[in-house]
Order: C-alpha cells, then sequence, then structure tokens
C-alpha cells in the first residue's frame, strides 16, 4: 500500500510508500476488503479509508485487525449501504446515530458517519484536509491526521482504550496535524485534549516539543481560569461520553445526570 500525502495545495500531492499496512486476522478476508474497496470507489459516494489501516499508514505500527473502517457524511451512509445492498450483500443499521455495516458471509466493514457519543460528526473539512492511499490497485481517500487523533480521543473503554494510537499519530505525523482545528473540534472538551497531550508529554519527555507551545499555553491557561470558578451547580457524569457501560452506576444510582437530562443539585 502507498500513501499520498496530500495537504490542500498540490504541492504536498506527493506518493511515498506507507509506512505499514495491517494484518487481517483472519487472511480470507483479504478478497472481501478487496471487493469492498472497488464497490466504494464505483459507487462515486465519497467515503475516507479509517481505523487500523490510518493508524498503520500514519505511525508505520503493523498490527492485526478483524474488520475494516470507513468514514463518510451522515447524508451518504444510506447510500453506501443501499449501493452493498443492491449488490447482494447483507447490511445493518446497528445504532442509527453513528454506525452502519456491511457484510459477507462472517466479513464485515463499519461505516461510521459519526461518534457513539455525538461528538464527531464527519463533516466536509474531513474530505478537505484527507490524504490520499492507493489501495487494492485504487486511490482512495484515507482521514488525515487531524480527524485521526479526533475520532480516538473519546475511545476510552474498559475493553478498548485508543490513547497508545493518539500518543503515535502524535509522535509520528504531529507535523502534519492542524493543531488550531483540532482544539476547534475539542473547544467544548478541551480537557480530554489536555488530558492526551499531557499523556503524550509524560510518555515522550524527549519528545515535548512535538505540541505547539501556544497549544499548552492556551490550554493550561483555561484551567487556571476554570480553577476560580465556583464548582458547578449540576451533577454530571461525562464519563458516559468515554463508556456508558462503565459509567453507567454514576446516572442509575449516584444522582448524576447523563450527557444530556437532569441530575440532582450539588448538596441535595
Amino acid at each position: 500500500m502507498t500513501v499520498r500525502t496530500a495537504g490542500k495545495g498540490r504541492d504536498n500531492d506527493v506518493l511515498i510508500k506507507a509506512k505499514a499496512v495491517p494484518q487481517l486476522i483472519d487472511p480470507a478476508a483479504e478478497p472481501f476488503v478487496t471487493e469492498v474497496v472497488e464497490e466504494l470507489v464505483k459507487s462515486r459516494i465519497p467515503f475516507l479509508v479509517a481505523g487500523t489501516y490510518a493508524v498503520c499508514a500514519y505511525t508505520g505500527i503493523s498490527r492485526q485487525t478483524k474488520d475494516f473502517d470507513i468514514f463518510c457524511k451522515a447524508g451518504d451512509y444510506a447510500r453506501i449501504l443501499g449501493h452493498f445492498k443492491s449488490k447482494g450483500y447483507t447490511v445493518e443499521v446497528e445504532d442509527e446515530r453513528w454506525l452502519g455495516k456491511v457484510l459477507k458471509g462472517h466479513h464485515f466493514f463499519d461505516v461510521i458517519f459519526a461518534s457513539s457519543n455525538g461528538t464527531m460528526p464527519v463533516g466536509d473539512d474531513w474530505f478537505e484536509d484527507a490524504r490520499k492511499v492507493e489501495m487494492c490497485g485504487h486511490t482512495v481517500r484515507i482521514v488525515s491526521p487531524t480527524e485521526l487523533v479526533w475520532s480516538k480521543c473519546f475511545v476510552q473503554l474498559r475493553h478498548r482504550y485508543d490513547g497508545a494510537d493518539v500518543a503515535h499519530v502524535i509522535l509520528k505525523a504531529h507535523d502534519a496535524i492542524d493543531w488550531r482545528k483540532l482544539l476547534a473540534y475539542l473547544e467544548v472538551h478541551w480537557e480530554v485534549l489536555l488530558i492526551h497531550i499531557l499523556n503524550f508529554r509524560w510518555i515522550y519527555p524527549t519528545e515535548r516539543d512535538k505540541i505547539p507551545g501556544w497549544l499548552l499555553e492556551e490550554l493550561l491557561d483555561r484551567l487556571k481560569a476554570q480553577q476560580e470558578l465556583p464548582l458547578p451547580q449540576m451533577k454530571i457524569c461525562r464519563g458516559r461520553m468515554y463508556s456508558r457501560v462503565d459509567f453507567e452506576i454514576d446516572v442509575k444510582e449516584w444522582g448524576f445526570a447523563d450527557v444530556g437530562g437532569e441530575g440532582e443539585l450539588r448538596g441535595d
């Protein structure tokens, strides 16, 4: 697999070798992935290659994967599922808020158009900053490092944690991350970005300069300003944005509000 680094200008549209490609847990899935890529290209519906394929391309980490992820805009996910249904594939709408699936036998790929917690809708910006990759004989677009980091920031469940992916993408592709855009994506949840940045600094003390100084100063200034405010009145548990299951007790038994809805007032 080869990667095309494609920023917003033609000068960056240079074909290079990918740093690595993923290893399918089931090698028999390779023909399925090849078929899928060919059908996606034929459909002419905009999509982005994501997940383990993107992490491998940017970091050089080759690891096993059981499936294939693509991102698309919400308005296109039904079109993609409809295209594959017309070709005899089985399709499922697993969660209409963010996820559909296309299956053939025991092989499948995910069609993702947002995050499960609602923070990450896929939009036009994702396609404007996308890189290009040659995959299965076709040139397709791959999610940029900026959106790849964003897509993984909230994946912090008991059985799956993508913090290592975030750290590795920052380490290997920091110069391709649009840090102002990433901050804008996480504006409401800036503390999550700060947590990942501090995590990176702790993991790689010799690589702290990979994080722009202005960004760390901005986030620490926000933290200082927040410390000078009184505590919020409404008890909320935003842990549900990481994992609905792991933080279920907070909402059901401990009086905290979910991401939306009412909870107890502090002191009641």
